[in-house]
C-alpha cells in the first residue's frame, strides 16, 4: 500500500515537472517572438531584429516578468516613435502566448 502512495506522489511530481517545463518553454517562445514583431516594428532587420528578440527572452529569465517586458517594449517602441499603448501590446502578448503553448505542446 506505501508503494502505490509513493509511486502516485512520484508521478504527480514528475507531472508537475513537466508542467513547469512546458510554461518555461512557452514563455521563452512567446517572448522571442515578441521581440521579432517589436523588433519589425522598430525597422530592425536580420541580426538586429534576432538580439532584441534574444535580449528580451533573457530579460525574461530573469524574473522581470510579464509586466517587466510590456513596460521594456512599449518604451521601445515610443523610442523609435512607433504609436503603441499597454493594452494593445497585452493583446498581442496574448496572441503569441496562445499560439507558443499550441507550438510547444505539438512538440
Amino acid at each position: 500500500m506505501s508503494d502505490a502512495f509513493t509511486d502516485r506522489e512520484r508521478a504527480f511530481e514528475a507531472g508537475h515537472q513537466h508542467e513547469q517545463e512546458v510554461q518555461f518553454k512557452v514563455a521563452a517562445r512567446r517572448d522571442r517572438q515578441l521581440g521579432l514583431w517589436a523588433a519589425t516594428e522598430m525597422g530592425l532587420e536580420g541580426d538586429a531584429a534576432e538580439a532584441y528578440a534574444r535580449a528580451l527572452v533573457e530579460a525574461g529569465l530573469e524574473a522581470a516578468g510579464e509586466d517587466g517586458l510590456i513596460a521594456r517594449v512599449l518604451a521601445d517602441l515610443t523610442a523609435k516613435g512607433v504609436e503603441m499603448t499597454e493594452g494593445r501590446l497585452r493583446i498581442k502578448l496574448d496572441r503569441l502566448r496562445a499560439e507558443a503553448e499550441t507550438a510547444v505542446r505539438a512538440g
